[in-house]
């Protein structure tokens, strides 16, 4: 390795990246997009009520209506009855969709009366798949006041009951600050794979490698100018989100030296792997479908946008093979945990991963077909 080569294919890389329009909006502007956009929709996630619509057939009857004022002083929900005459049972779920609404309620004719006299009654929910968050807390909130109405009717009291929530890491963490970590993981993931890929099959397709031959510079100093350039880049890109995180949304992450390793070590896995991709292709059509068909599976399942615990329990072991969600989870231990073991773990995971993608990437890569 010679520091004067990589030096000066350093500021090569720096002055053309710089002079890219989309590389850098897609590097420093698009990941504050994101956190506008989903900071903007989960801010107040958790504190805002569901919307429930209910049709009530038991016309309003005292039991009904204290049935509904229930529901809504769970704050789970924000009841809103339904004051069309032409909505039936039968035309519900189709006037709950042509109106847009997630959830809905219907409340049976005689609910009243058999609530009186102790004879069963069945409320129908009607829920949208496209939102099961909005069903999945209609559902807690009409389940828990039945069971308040049933133990009432029972004569009974309340003897277990839920107490105040808390947050996990802390109960000031809000969605915006497991966002942070998250999206710092996905721009170290598709800056350096994406460009690699693309610079790769470019280079050869121009002769430019061929050129490169001719010079002392080596493939592992051409490389290693790349990672260097990634890793500045993320140091960047970090410094934006976290400033956005923080000044719009007040989030609360925690900027330790621990979080240095996995900046450092992330552009390194991932310039590796892109290179890597880069070199098996043999045409930019399947350098494309390559850099796609490995960027875009880490982009969904390593917990970047949501948490891998909420996967289906088949997927969960799918997600904790991809390397990126090692880099997530580690920024989310060194952020918001504090938890310098599993940290560690992580890291060590990821700067093993590297090495094999950087040797292999080495060994692979040719200035000159063959």
């Amino acid at each position: 390795m010679n520091l004067r080569h990589i030096g000066a294919d350093f500021r090569i890389v720096s002055r053309t990246y710089l002079r890219n329009g989309a590389a850098l909006f897609f590097s420093l502007i698009f990941p504050v997009i994101l956190i506008l956009l989903f900071g903007a929709i989960f801010s107040n996630s958790g504190s805002t009520a569901v919307g429930l619509e209910v049709l009530n057939e038991d016309h309003n009857s005292p039991v009904s209506s204290a049935f509904m004022n229930a529901l809504n002083n769970t704050s789970i929900v924000k009841v809103s009855l339904v004051t069309d005459s032409s909505v039936t049972p039968s035309n519900f779920a189709a006037w709950l969709g042509q109106n847009g609404y997630a959830v809905g309620l219907v409340i049976p004719d005689g609910f009243g009366a058999n609530f009186s006299e102790k004879r069963p009654t069945n409320l129908t929910l009607y829920e949208n798949p496209e939102d099961p968050s909005a069903a999945g807390s209609a559902t807690g909130a009409i389940q828990g006041v039945a069971s308040y109405f049933n133990l009432a009717a029972a004569g009974g009291s309340p003897i277990v009951a839920l107490g105040p929530t808390e947050k996990v890491g802390s109960q000031i963490y809000t969605y915006i600050d497991y966002l942070i970590p998250g999206l710092i993981g996905f721009t170290i993931l598709t800056s350096p794979m994406f460009s690699m890929v693309d610079v790769t099959n470019s280079y050869r397709k121009e002769g430019i490698f061929r050129q490169l031959s001719l010079t002392p510079l080596t493939r592992a100093e051409w490389l290693t100018s790349r990672i260097l350039w990634y890793v500045l880049l993320g140091f960047v890109t970090t410094a934006i989100m976290v400033g956005a995180g923080v000044g719009i949304f007040g989030a609360h992450v925690t900027l330790t030296l621990g979080l240095l390793p996995f900046l450092a070590v992330g552009p390194f896995l991932f310039v590796s792997l892109g290179m890597l991709a880069g070199s098996a292709a043999k045409t930019p059509e399947s350098a494309a479908i390559i850099g796609n068909i490995i960027t875009f599976p880490m982009m969904f399942l390593s917990g970047t946008f949501f948490p891998v615990s909420e996967f289906p329990a088949w997927l969960q072991p799918v997600a904790k093979v991809l390397p990126l969600y090692y880099v997530i989870d580690g920024m989310n231990q060194v952020m918001l945990f504090q938890n310098t073991g599993r940290a560690l773990l992580d890291l060590l995971v990821i700067l093993v991963i590297a090495i094999v993608f950087f040797l292999a990437a080495i060994r692979l890569f040719r200035w000159r077909d063959e």
